[in-house]
């Protein structure tokens, strides 16, 4: 058979290498960041731990190494992530952030775009640099790929053909790495744009890559209840133009949202049981030392034991559907849609359930700050809600998959590709009630 789960000896080293990174320059910046009540403070912090971070291959190794990228697997970014988001989600959120905004230039825009973006954020000097993933909008986005082009993406990219340019307006929420350190903007923000406002999401929907010290520009910064050491922010467009050989996947924007929330599916699943993990870590000890008041460490209770072994088996089956599923996009690249978003979903939920069984068992104490758990408890919550939240999107989008009649569990099964395409979108939008 050909299924095997030894890691190689140079991803052995990957994973202790940087676990002694984010337990050494990672932790003591996050548990810092933490406690300010800024958030933007609380992010800018963190930029020393991202520089290094570069200069480590953590935040360009998903890029390929024609651009000056790691050229990374699927499973090596898995290994990092995990380790990361064990110390602190919101790091590991900040570098998966420039993935999906760097990562649509690979698979759809021009060797120009690549050249210039992706060779500064590879390139000596620029170790701070951050690219913003700019999808979501106020009123909700879970229907994108909606027919009517009323719904979904609104934000408003008008071509002035006198000025070879576009012309943005609207607002977008959410945005992550957007302001950037200072809030005058991200090195680049690639963001999801309609440019027909004819057409629904299938067809009229772009990206457009705006660079920073665009003119028109507001960020504010979101107060987050977790993940706080990663920056989200509401951006709002007066006028902003872009060159026009900036925009690309003009009528394809909606397979550029599908193809990198794919990607970063087992990321985020991965990330979520790194907090998992790390609850249970800290839990497994606990048991082994407090008695309760009884005689006996309540490792020894069946209550506790039980409880214990089911989360240990939670993780083991989380990381292993997290590895299968990199390994099949590996393998297949844009053809994992399907595992993907069915990967994120349960995991994301199955992790946070450990989390919350991690803290029954240490008791009233996994309130108390000193010992940590509340800090997991707030980043484990936030995972089924980001990167395309489980009901709003990942679910429907998995659906639009498995309702397609070409569509057979075998082909999961057998590690066969699963062509996405546009049919298999907009299951669930009803374009009678809008």
């Amino acid at each position: 058979m050909a299924v095997d789960f030894e890691l190689t000896a140079r991803q052995r080293q990957l994973k202790y290498e940087v676990r002694e990174f984010a337990r050494e320059v990672v932790r003591p910046a996050a548990e810092y960041a933490d406690s300010l009540p800024d958030p933007q403070h609380a992010f800018a912090t963190m930029k020393p731990a991202l520089e290094q971070a570069q200069r480590m291959g953590l935040t360009t190794g998903f890029l390929p190494a024609k651009y000056g990228g790691g050229g990374q697997s699927n499973i090596d970014v898995l290994l990092a992530t995990e380790e990361l988001a064990a110390v602190d989600a919101g790091f590991a959120t900040t570098i998966l952030i420039n993935g999906l905004a760097l990562l649509p230039l690979v698979w759809f825009g021009t060797r120009q775009l690549c050249e210039r973006w992706i060779g500064t954020a590879t390139a000596v000097g620029h170790e701070d640099f951050l690219a913003g993933w700019v999808v979501s909008e106020r009123g909700g986005t879970a229907n994108f790929d909606h027919p009517s082009p009323r719904a979904g993406i609104q934000l408003l990219a008008e071509y002035d053909r006198a000025a070879g340019a576009y012309v943005i307006n609207g607002e977008k929420h959410w945005s992550g790495n957007a302001g950037g350190w200072d809030l005058q903007g991200a090195d680049v923000n690639i963001c999801v744009v309609r440019t027909d406002q004819r057409k629904g999401g299938k067809d009229g929907l772009a990206i457009v890559a705006v660079e920073r010290g665009a003119a028109g520009l507001d960020y504010r910064v979101i107060d987050k209840l977790g993940h706080r050491t990663c920056q989200n922010v509401t951006m709002t467009f007066h006028d902003v133009r872009v060159a026009e050989e900036n925009l690309f996947a003009k009528g394809d924007g909606d397979l550029v949202i599908n193809r990198a929330f794919t990607w970063s599916g087992p990321l985020a699943a991965i990330a979520a049981l790194g907090v998992a993990r790390a609850a249970y870590d800290f839990t497994l000890k606990w048991t082994r030392s407090y008695t309760g008041g009884g005689s006996t460490p309540i490792i020894e209770h069946q209550a506790v034991g039980h409880l214990a072994v089911d989360i240990a088996a939670r993780i083991e089956a989380g990381r292993s559907m997290c590895w299968r599923t990199a390994h099949y996009l590996d393998k297949h690249e844009d053809a994992g849609h399907a595992l993907s978003a069915m990967t994120k979903v349960y995991c994301t939920e199955l992790m946070q359930q450990v989390v919350s069984d991690c803290m029954r068992i240490v008791g009233v104490n996994a309130l108390d700050k000193r010992f940590g758990l509340e800090k997991l408890y707030r980043d484990a919550v936030g995972f089924p809600l980001y990167d395309a939240g489980n009901i709003g999107m990942q679910r429907r989008r998995a659906w639009g998959v498995i309702a397609d009649p070409a569509f057979t569990p075998d082909l999961i099964t057998d590690g066969e590709a699963i062509e996405f395409t546009k049919a298999m979108e907009g299951y669930g939008a009803t374009p009678d009630t809008v």
